[in-house]
């Protein structure tokens, strides 16, 4: 099903891109170019024959590992590719953790006050759900960024920092070698575009969680833990919280891949250099090979998330893993 679905991703993305108005090779060349350099440089990117053969041609690279070249960079696409995707990917996952601990704690917290409390924890949780990514991200900035600037507002790191790194993987390679001052300024960076992403996540994780939880909470064996004596807190954190988290962890998977769509506008508000902020420059300069190679990166990451989810879940849930 995954290689069937991005065969189905590249065939869409691949005509689409095509038939919309616009050509790349004439916003890259020069206002006095003859017929003859556009035909050459059509020629060279492969743009020069009918839709179904352009196809062909680029499904037999992709298969060998050539993207080809990026239009408007003039470089490689897979490189472009690996050279900005670990941005994305960390600042993706320290936004679903921090979603999760947020999620979680609000859910948790819903169930153990009364009713008048929980009623004012959900209409809290109702504005954080209401407003998406690029609202928040735009609130960071004018709060965080410019009235009170608590953090950076664009980039990934101090570009006064001169160090060297041997991954893309900058936060992760900074805390692992111990330059903890590096992985603060890093943090610092990701802090606004982080809780942007987190925020919407965080208040969909708790509305689930917190409906799971307290159908959990009238099973018979949490009945039975409490006759027992077992505090509110400790029945929800053993007992009721394993149950409720397998429809919870579902939905946060589905949740996820709204995420990583949700770094395109973000990273971009905040100049974060990731896929997102590329996937929006591809676009405007109508960067063939580079929005194909893009959107086939966005559709992998999904699946893959979608496959880890299910695993997840199956894992969780004896019923699944053993039918």
């Amino acid at each position: 099903m995954a290689v069937a679905t991005l065969f189905g991703v590249a065939v869409i993305v691949f005509v689409l891109i095509r038939v919309v108005p616009g050509d790349p090779i004439a916003m890259m060349i020069g206002p006095g170019a003859s017929a003859a350099d556009v035909a050459a440089l059509r020629a060279h990117y492969g743009l020069d024959g009918p839709i179904a053969s352009q196809f062909v041609i680029w499904l037999k690279s992709a298969l060998m590992g050539d993207f080809g070249n990026s239009i408007s960079m003039r470089l490689d696409v897979l490189e472009i590719l690996a050279d900005r995707l670990p941005a994305t990917i960390e600042l993706a996952v320290l936004a679903l953790a921090l979603a999760a601990l947020l999620g979680g704690s609000i859910a948790v917290a819903g169930t153990l006050v009364n009713r008048r409390g929980s009623a004012a924890i959900d209409a809290v949780n109702g504005i954080f759900l209401a407003l998406p990514d690029f609202i928040w991200a735009l609130a960071f900035v004018l709060v965080l960024g410019v009235a009170v600037p608590l953090f950076p507002l664009t980039g990934r790191i101090d570009p006064a920092l001169r160090i060297d790194f041997d991954t893309r993987f900058l936060l992760v390679e900074s805390l692992a070698t111990g330059q903890f001052g590096v992985a603060r300024d890093i943090l610092a960076h990701m802090a606004m575009p982080t809780l942007a992403l987190a925020l919407p996540l965080a208040a969909v994780i708790a509305r689930v969680l917190k409906l799971a939880l307290a159908e959990a909470m009238v099973q018979d064996y949490v009945l039975l833990a409490r006759i027992k004596g077992m505090s509110e807190l400790r029945l929800i954190l053993r007992e009721a919280l394993r149950n409720a988290v397998g429809p919870t962890l579902a939905l946060t998977g589905v949740q996820a891949t709204f995420l990583i769509g949700g770094t395109v506008v973000v990273e971009r508000i905040f100049a974060y250099p990731g896929i997102g902020n590329l996937a929006i420059d591809a676009v405007i300069n109508r960067d063939f090979p580079l929005i194909q190679g893009l959107v086939l990166m966005f559709g992998l990451i999904f699946i893959l998330i979608n496959i880890a989810v299910d695993l997840a879940v199956a894992a969780l849930n004896p019923r699944l893993r053993h039918g």
